[in-house]
């Protein structure tokens, strides 16, 4: 089913980006949920991508703002952080969701694009930052396309190329709360696979119904340590990590090796 205003679809489901839009345009019209087997959570849509910035905590808007432009955000979702970021700098909105970009765009993004984050098409040294925010990296689905990945991202942006990814450290982690969890014998390493499904409140069958139900999803979940191992061999290095206390859940920022 096409997305009302959405010309570009590079995917063939758009549960995710759909809800966004929904939301965008006044509310959603059912529920938006991570189904991992007969397992349901909700998928949080309005915390997630429409937080406003008196919300975020001050070392992540510190972190945001320490972003010099021209800015690429990678995995942009409904566009909450390059609306933030493009005050005072240039930034380039990418989302693989139609849903998520036309959000992006309703909700005030100057430059959104549908764009599969794996194929990124632009010149090279065209942005001094990177922000792939929301686990997005995990996606590359294993160490040598995390390497791929990063090594062209390091094409797109100039020498003093910033970059900020995150993920959860699976030894941190509690695998029996963690939606999604699949274990992985190497330390450091584990991954998280559900899909999403957008659909009715009412579960009913009739052919009228909505439900939407995207593909399979599976993230590559590892900590700074073993981030640290994958990009050897690539431009970046780990010069920060920041995360509470206890917390598994952390952003690392990548620098270009001098």
């Amino acid at each position: 089913m096409p997305l009302d205003g959405v010309d570009e679809q590079p995917i063939e489901a758009d549960p995710l980006g759909r809800a966004m839009l929904d939301y965008r345009r006044g509310g959603l019209r059912g529920v938006c949920e991570y189904v991992d087997g007969a397992e349901r959570t909700d998928a949080q849509v309005a915390d997630h991508y429409f937080a406003p910035p008196t919300e975020w905590p001050e070392r992540w808007q510190s972190l945001l703002d320490s972003l010099d432009g021209p800015v690429l955000d990678v995995g942009c979702g409904a566009g909450q952080y390059a609306l933030f970021l493009q005050d005072d700098r240039e930034v380039v909105a990418v989302d693989a969701s139609p849903g998520a970009v036309e959000a992006a765009r309703e909700g005030g993004v100057v430059d959104a694009r549908v764009m599969d984050m794996f194929a990124l098409d632009f010149p090279r040294d065209r942005f001094r930052s990177a922000l792939v925010n929301g686990t997005q990296l995990g996606l590359a689905g294993s160490f040598a396309g995390i390497r791929a990945f990063l090594s062209d991202l390091a094409g797109v942006t100039d020498e003093s190329g910033v970059a900020v990814v995150d993920s959860y450290d699976p030894t941190r982690l509690d695998a029996e709360s963690f939606f999604g969890y699949r274990s992985d014998p190497r330390r450091g390493v584990a991954r998280r696979a559900f899909h999403v499904e957008y659909r009715d409140s009412e579960s009913g069958e009739s052919s009228g119904a909505m439900r939407e139900v995207g593909r399979a999803l599976s993230f590559l979940l590892f900590s700074p340590d073993r981030l640290a191992d994958a990009l050897v061999g690539t431009p970046w290095h780990v010069v920060g990590v920041r995360r509470r206390d206890g917390d598994p859940y952390y952003r690392a920022v990548l620098e270009k090796r001098r």
